[in-house]
């Protein structure tokens, strides 16, 4: 299964297991993100519903670009001004592509201390 997402302003095709760079997202390595804003969802040649979808996926690195030079010059006037800029980005590895959450162990636990609790009460 891939989607295409949307994430700082750049869209991404991404399946299962594929690592992309983004801009960067706040969190350390090894920390898990949820992509959310999913436009385009689908497996093989059929496409799916994107409502509710989401793109889970964990934080591999955070790291810097490779250096851009900007050289600034105007003919015969002395003029020259070099710069340069290294722009973050995010390393993240895609992990499951899909909505449904998984059921909650929690509320099955409050479930059976509800009912132990009138069991308890009789005894």
């Amino acid at each position: 299964m891939f989607a295409v997402v949307r994430t700082g302003g750049k869209q991404y095709r991404v399946a299962a297991g594929d690592k992309i760079v983004v801009e960067k997202l706040d969190g350390e390595a090894g920390s898990k993100v949820t992509l959310g804003d999913v436009l385009l969802a689908g497996e093989g040649g059929d496409l799916k519903a994107t409502a509710g979808l989401t793109v889970a996926a964990e934080i591999v690195a955070q790291a810097k670009g490779e250096k851009v030079i900007v050289f600034k010059k105007r003919r015969r006037h002395n003029y020259r001004r070099k710069n340069g800029h290294r722009q973050q980005h995010t390393i993240l590895k895609i992990l499951s592509i899909g909505g449904e959450a998984p059921a909650k162990k929690a509320k099955k636990v409050k479930a059976e201390t509800a009912e132990a609790a009138p069991a308890e009460a009789a005894a």
